[in-house]
C-alpha cells in the first residue's frame, strides 16, 4: 500500500475521531443546557408575569406610590439579611464567569425576582434584564456544581445561563447568545462558548413563549413596503453617525450618574436599608415636580391614553426632553438600592432620544427611535455587536446598517465607561489603559 494513501486513511481515522468526540461533547452539552434553558425560561415567564401583574396593580391603585420608601426599606433590610453575598449583582456574575471561585449563590434568583417585583409594584424606575441575567445564571451556577464542572466547563454554563435569561426576557435569542458573548470583555467575544450559549438562548426564548408571554412590538413605517435592494441615503447614515455619537454621550452620562450617586449615597447612609428609603421619597418628589407619572416602571405600557410609553417615540409628536427626565429618574431609583435592571429604561432613554434628534434633524422618528433603542444601550453595556443584532430581530433587517451605525457610534464614544464595572478591557478605545483591567479599575485611575 502506497505511504500516500496510508497516511490518508491515518487523517481520515483522525478526523472522525473527532468529529465523534465533538458529537459527544456536544450531546453532554444538550443533555446540561436544554434543562436549564427550560428551567430558565419558564422562570423568567414567571417573573414577567409577575411584572405585568405588578404593574396593573399600581396602575389600578396609584396610592401604592407612597409605599415606595417603605417597599425600599423592605428590600434594603432583606438585602442586608440575607444577601449581602449577592449584591453584586450582575457584575458579581461577570466576576465569576472570569475567574470562577464560589460560584453565583442560588439565593441570588428569588432575591432578585422579588426585589424587582417590589420595586415595579411602588413605582421604581427599573428594567428587568438584570434580574433575568441573574436568575439565569444562579441557575447555571447551581447545574454546574451538580454535573461537578471543571472551571471551563463553568465559565461555559454560566455564559449559557445568561444568554438563556437575556434571550429570554426580550424575545431575543440572537441577541441574547452574541450578550453573553461579547459584554464579558470589551473588544473581545468569547467564541469557545457560541454554540452552547446559542443553544440556551433559543431553548430559553421557546419556553418562555411557551407560557404564553408576548413581547412589545415595535415598528417602523419608514421603508416598510420597499421591496428588492434598498439604496443607503448618505445624508441620512451621516445624521444617524451624529445621532450614534449623542447615544454614546448619553450612555456614558447615565452609566456615571449611577455610579457617582451610588457612591455618594453609600458614603452618606452607611446603613443600607434606609439609602432606598430616601430613595423612594426622591421618586415621588419628582413625580409631583413633574406632574407626570410616566417615568416610573418599565416605560412600556401606561396608565392611561396619552401617557409616553417607549411606542410614543415612534412618532408622530416629537418629545424633546423625555430622554432626560427617564435618566434621572433611573439613577435615582437603582443608585439607591431598588433592584431591577438597567437595559429597558435604556431603551425608554434611547427611543426618546431619537425622537428629539429626528426632530431636530429632520429624519425619520421611528427610525430613529429605534437606533436610539438599541444603541443607548451598546453604548452603556460596551456591546454593539449584541445591540445591532437586537436591533434587527426587532425592527428586521431593513435598516441593519443604520442599526450597525449607530451601534457602533456610541460603543466608540461611550469610552470606557459602562453599567457593568466588572467588564475587562481586551482590547482599549483609546488612552492610556492597561489590557485586561476592569471598568472599575480604570474608573478609579481616573
Amino acid at each position: 500500500m502506497p505511504v500516500s494513501f496510508k497516511n490518508r486513511i491515518a487523517d481520515l481515522k483522525r478526523a472522525t475521531m473527532v468529529r465523534v468526540a465533538w458529537a459527544i461533547a456536544f450531546a453532554r452539552w444538550a443533555v446540561i443546557l436544554v434543562p436549564m434553558a427550560v428551567v430558565v425560561g419558564s422562570l423568567c415567564a414567571a417573573f414577567l408575569w409577575c411584572l405585568d401583574v405588578a404593574t396593573s396593580a399600581r396602575f389600578t391603585h396609584p396610592w401604592l406610590l407612597f409605599l415606595l420608601p417603605v417597599g425600599g426599606f423592605a428590600i434594603g433590610l432583606l438585602y442586608h439579611r440575607v444577601g449581602r453575598g449577592v449584591e453584586g449583582g450582575n457584575n458579581l456574575v461577570v466576576d465569576q464567569i472570569h475567574e470562577p471561585g464560589g460560584g453565583v449563590p442560588l439565593r441570588m434568583a428569588p432575591l432578585i425576582v422579588l426585589g424587582t417585583v417590589v420595586t415595579h409594584l411602588f413605582g421604581g424606575s427599573a428594567g428587568r434584564e438584570g434580574t433575568a441575567v441573574q436568575l439565569g445564571a444562579s441557575l447555571a451556577s447551581a447545574i454546574g456544581r451538580l454535573a461537578r464542572l471543571d472551571p471551563a466547563g463553568t465559565r461555559i454554563v454560566l455564559m449559557a445561563g445568561v444568554a438563556a435569561g437575556f434571550g429570554a426576557v426580550f424575545g431575543t435569542p440572537i441577541a441574547g447568545a452574541v450578550f453573553a458573548l461579547e459584554v464579558l470583555a470589551i473588544g473581545r467575544v468569547e467564541y469557545a462558548a457560541l454554540i452552547p450559549c446559542l443553544l440556551a438562548a433559543v431553548i430559553g426564548d421557546w419556553a418562555c413563549q411557551a407560557w404564553g408571554i408576548h413581547h412589545s412590538l415595535f415598528r417602523i413605517a419608514y421603508l416598510a413596503d420597499a421591496t428588492g435592494p434598498i439604496a443607503l441615503d448618505p445624508i441620512l447614515l451621516a445624521k444617524v453617525a451624529v445621532a450614534g455619537v449623542a447615544f454614546g454621550l448619553v450612555a456614558l452620562v447615565f452609566a456615571e450618574a449611577n455610579h457617582i450617586l451610588g457612591g455618594w449615597l453609600k458614603r452618606l447612609i452607611p446603613y443600607a436599608p434606609l439609602r432606598p428609603v430616601l430613595g423612594g421619597l426622591a421618586v415621588i418628589g419628582l413625580v409631583y415636580a413633574v406632574g407626570t407619572r410616566d417615568y416610573l416602571g418599565l416605560g412600556v405600557t401606561v396608565a392611561n391614553a396619552g401617557g409616553l410609553s417607549i411606542a410614543s417615540f415612534f412618532g408622530p409628536e416629537v418629545h424633546p426632553w423625555s430622554w432626560a427626565w427617564k435618566i434621572l429618574f433611573t439613577v435615582v431609583t437603582l443608585a439607591s438600592g431598588f433592584k431591577g435592571g438597567e437595559v429597558t429604561p435604556l431603551f425608554f432613554i434611547g427611543a426618546a432620544l431619537g425622537n428629539a434628534l429626528g426632530g431636530v434633524m429632520g429624519a425619520p422618528l421611528d427610525l430613529m427611535a429605534a437606533l436610539g433603542f438599541v444603541a443607548v444601550f451598546a453604548g452603556a453595556a460596551n456591546t454593539p455587536l449584541a445591540c445591532t443584532l437586537m436591533g434587527i430581530e426587532l425592527f428586521g433587517a431593513t435598516h441593519g446598517v443604520a442599526m450597525a451605525v449607530a451601534c457602533f457610534a456610541a460603543y466608540a464614544c461611550s469610552g470606557h465607561h459602562g453599567i457593568y464595572l466588572s467588564q475587562r478591557i481586551a482590547v482599549s478605545k483609546g488612552g492610556a489603559v492597561e489590557p485586561g483591567s476592569t471598568l472599575r479599575e480604570a474608573r478609579t485611575r481616573r
